[in-house]
């Protein structure tokens, strides 16, 4: 029975990160493509990023909360979390950008190939937080909360009959 249980789990697990993944994946294109976009046109690293996160941030929150996690119901438990989460995210990424930005632009000639390097940096720095995330916010963000326990031990092991 223990390793019914057990499998179960894992196979929660595993959905979960799956939906995740999936999830991620469309705020990935959405954002990267935002941020590339901008980047081209000529908006600073800095700008890039901050649309590029408002982007893929709506989303990720509304597929990650709904479908990943099951939550029905905004609340003001798990969205202020999330912010501090996901702000991070984007400062971390504007950090990022913006040096890459500021080492091509002597070293590389090619519009294009700028693009290319400092949208693969803003990639990159989603990429290494991607695991750290789904950590956060299944440990802290959308966490359930944890059935009452009983105070007579006796009564959760033993059924009620109907």
């Amino acid at each position: 029975m223990r390793a019914l249980t057990e499998i179960r789990a894992r196979r929660g697990t595993w959905l979960l990160w799956a939906k995740y993944s999936a999830a991620s994946v469309v705020a990935t294109i959405l954002s990267q493509a935002a941020f590339a976009l901008c980047y081209w046109f000529g908006t600073t690293p800095l700008i890039a990023t901050l649309v590029a996160w408002v982007t893929g941030t709506v989303p990720s929150y509304l597929i990650n909360r709904h479908w990943t996690w099951g939550h029905r119901s905004p609340s003001g438990r798990d969205l202020l979390p999330y912010a501090i989460i996901v702000v991070v995210s984007a400062v971390l990424a504007a950090i990022v950008t913006t040096v890459t930005d500021n080492l091509v632009q002597d070293r590389i000639a090619s519009h294009a190939w700028q693009t290319a390097v400092v949208s693969a940096s803003y990639l990159g720095t989603y990429g290494v937080l991607f695991i750290l995330k789904f950590v956060l916010f299944d440990r802290y963000v959308f966490a359930k909360k944890p059935a009452p326990a009983s105070d007579d031990p006796a009564e959760e092991r033993t059924p009620v009959a109907t």
